[in-house]
């Protein structure tokens, strides 16, 4: 072994360290965002090298991926039957279909990252933040204006409890705070009043979804634990998730049809 090569050796004979792969997993987890601060930073002709680099970079990664997309696979069909007389030699042979199937789970879970499920209302209107937002004056003079209030449906959890009004910059009236949802199964053709669990997804910001506003094509999770559905292991399906498809400020209520 080369002399200068003490780390490998050292790793061939104690291994590694206890915390290294955690260590190494945290630090490709950060390098997405080095490298868009270092993007954002760099300057003239080192600005359009990197940024040279970065595009090729990802024309190669969505060509790898579009090549793990779809492959063609054959596939027994047992219904197309051959009309007529079949010669002896073909009798046991299989009638055979070509389909596209994923080659493995990488559009699945992008799909999922995304945040796409096959939904009721696949398109919604985009909500503004000043559609959702009211700005409320405050101080002595009423001259700041940081504070903002909620005018749409919200949902907080139980142990929920508001900041001092000092600290407080998104206000949730109560008014506006529900815990219930009417949800519609659509094979049951029934719909139930049922306890909301959270906020999974709003589709018009991340923020609205950290602040369990809930509006046209939200995405919510209620608890599902009184219908009595069970898993094929027998356990009782707890929780599941259901997209509101009216506008809950208008109605008063929140009308959703779970997904399933």
């Amino acid at each position: 072994m080369p002399q200068n090569e003490h780390i490998e050796l050292h790793r061939k004979r104690h291994g590694y360290r206890l915390d290294y792969h955690e260590k190494k997993r945290k630090k490709e987890g950060r390098m997405g965002h080095k490298m868009a601060e270092k993007a954002r930073k760099l300057r003239g002709i080192k600005a359009k090298l990197h940024n040279k680099k970065r595009h090729s970079e990802k024309v190669q990664m969505k060509k790898t991926l579009k090549m793990h997309e779809e492959r063609q696979t054959k596939q027994k069909s047992d219904d197309n039957v051959p009309e007529g007389a079949v010669p002896a030699y073909l009798l046991d042979r299989e009638g055979q279909s070509r389909a596209k199937v994923l080659s493995n789970m990488i559009k699945q879970k992008r799909k999922e990252k995304a945040g796409k499920w096959d939904v009721p209302l696949p398109k919604v209107k985009g909500m503004s933040e000043a559609e959702v937002f009211k700005v409320v004056r405050t101080g002595k003079t009423r001259r700041k204006g940081w504070k903002r209030m909620v005018t749409k449906v919200t949902y907080v959890g139980e142990n929920f409890t508001r900041k001092p009004p000092k600290f407080e910059r998104f206000i949730r009236p109560m008014g506006l705070r529900f815990k219930k949802a009417h949800v519609t199964h659509p094979e049951l053709k029934a719909t139930f009043c049922l306890p909301m669990i959270g906020v999974k997804k709003n589709p018009s910001s991340t923020m609205y979804t950290s602040l369990g506003v809930i509006t046209k094509g939200t995405i919510i999770e209620v608890n599902i634990s009184e219908l009595g559905l069970v898993t094929q292991g027998g356990k009782v399906i707890w929780g599941k998730y259901a997209q509101v498809t009216n506008n809950p400020e208008n109605d008063g209520c929140i009308n959703a049809v779970l997904l399933v």
